[in-house]
């Protein structure tokens, strides 16, 4: 996720004035989002679609020279739907303090003279500009399903990398997903209540998931296995169902046999070539490198190539322990790699410490001995109960040495 933010003031708790302004392309998901910052927030919604829409669409075609979207008058129009949108933004934030506005923002995106009126819309609060990406076929294909009658008459929208200051999410992940994200960033952390006990143990060793842990995968992984189900006609959604299992055992369940081989190497290209846009989670970099080579390993799921393809990819040194899909006849959630990882170590599986984000990690680490600590992103809090403790982010945890051995510290 990359992110950019215009504040005014530098403060990391979460600003009590706040606007936050989520941009997209029609089909990208901004409405849905914008409804659960709203919610999450406690925060007024104005949709820019739902401000101005009513009485456009009311109008006679005749009036405007065909549909408002495709109107001679279209820019006019487009002006006075943002002035509306400001206008209604800057009385509702002198009132209520915050507010969530959805809407295109195709110009404010540019930077300049729109994003400066949007600046001054907001008034004293901090301003967070949204913004989703995503694949032009991914929103395309949500624009047919959902077949409204005005996406017919949209002009095409040709993708511009922003100019003003954004929070990217990737249009790939599930709206609790990119919530979770642009919650972070916005200072609202939940609370890590570690046990007196978890804190007391000490550890000869870490054993970090690879995919949702120490990397940000989870919107390549999906739209990875978009493409391989459009090629295919397997469930697009099937991995989000099973995620932290190996491609191989998934695959096993939805193709045949005679093309379960073809179809794991089909999906282990389209990871990798997709490699490149992972990057590290937040605290990541700075809790795997704090230790030991002899002290931490990777357990995941995926295959050597695609692993190590990812871990360049992120900027994190490739460890000289990593157990792989390849290594281990059971993956996840079997111990067997968890167990495997600790024997390379040289350690008990029983001493480690284990960091996953899925279900399927968790019952792994579990079941090979394993302290587990759960880190949302993937998924949220209450799917992750199984483990000792779930954080919010690695930034939450330190790992220290004393006497030889591993401790855990949690903040907040």
């Amino acid at each position: 996720m990359r992110i950019m933010m215009w504040r005014s003031s530098q403060a990391c708790q979460p600003a009590e004035a706040l606007v936050v302004a989520v941009a997209g392309i029609a089909g990208s998901g901004k409405s849905t989002l914008g409804r659960a910052l709203a919610t999450a927030l406690g925060a007024p919604l104005l949709d820019l679609d739902s401000l101005t829409n009513p009485l456009l669409d009311s109008l006679p075609a005749e009036v405007l020279g065909g549909h408002w979207l495709a109107s001679p008058h279209s820019e006019a129009i487009r002006e006075g739907r943002y002035a509306v949108l400001r206008a209604v933004a800057r009385d509702v934030v002198a009132t209520a303090g915050r507010a969530v506005l959805v809407a295109p923002f195709t110009a404010e995106l540019r930077g300049g003279e729109a994003w400066d009126r949007l600046r001054d819309a907001a008034g004293d609060a901090d301003l967070c500009m949204v913004h989703i990406d995503g694949d032009a076929d991914l929103f395309a294909a949500r624009r047919a399903e959902r077949s409204e009658s005005r996406d017919r008459h949209r002009k095409p929208q040709p993708p511009a990398p922003p100019a003003a200051p954004v929070v990217t999410v990737d249009g790939e992940l599930s709206t609790g997903q990119q919530l979770l994200r642009i919650l972070a960033v916005l200072g609202h952390r939940a609370a890590a209540e570690p046990s007196e006990a978890l804190l007391r143990r000490t550890f000869d060793a870490v054993l970090f998931d690879l995919d949702g842990t120490l990397i940000d995968s989870t919107a390549s992984v999906l739209r990875s296995w978009r493409r391989l189900a459009a090629e295919t006609g397997i469930p697009p959604g099937a991995v989000a169902a099973h995620h932290g299992r190996p491609a191989r055992d998934l695959l096993g369940m939805l193709l045949p046999p005679r093309k379960a081989a073809a179809g794991l190497a089909r999906i282990t290209e389209l990871e990798v070539a997709d490699a490149v846009s992972v990057q590290s989670t937040p605290g990541a970099l700075a809790l795997f490198t704090s230790l030991p080579e002899a002290r931490r390993a990777i357990v995941t799921s995926g295959s050597t190539r695609l692993a190590t393809a990812r871990i360049r990819a992120a900027g994190l040194p490739v460890p000289s322990v990593m157990v792989t899909a390849d290594d281990v006849r059971r993956g996840k959630p079997d111990p067997e790699p968890f167990e495997l990882a600790a024997r390379r170590l040289g350690v008990d599986p029983r001493r480690c410490l284990a960091v996953e984000d899925a279900v399927a990690g968790i019952r792994s680490a579990r079941a090979a001995g394993c302290a587990v600590i759960a880190v949302t992103g993937t998924s949220a809090a209450d799917e992750l109960t199984e483990a000792d403790l779930v954080v919010d982010g690695l930034d939450r945890i330190g790992i220290h040495q004393s006497n030889g051995t591993l401790r855990l510290s949690v903040s907040g």
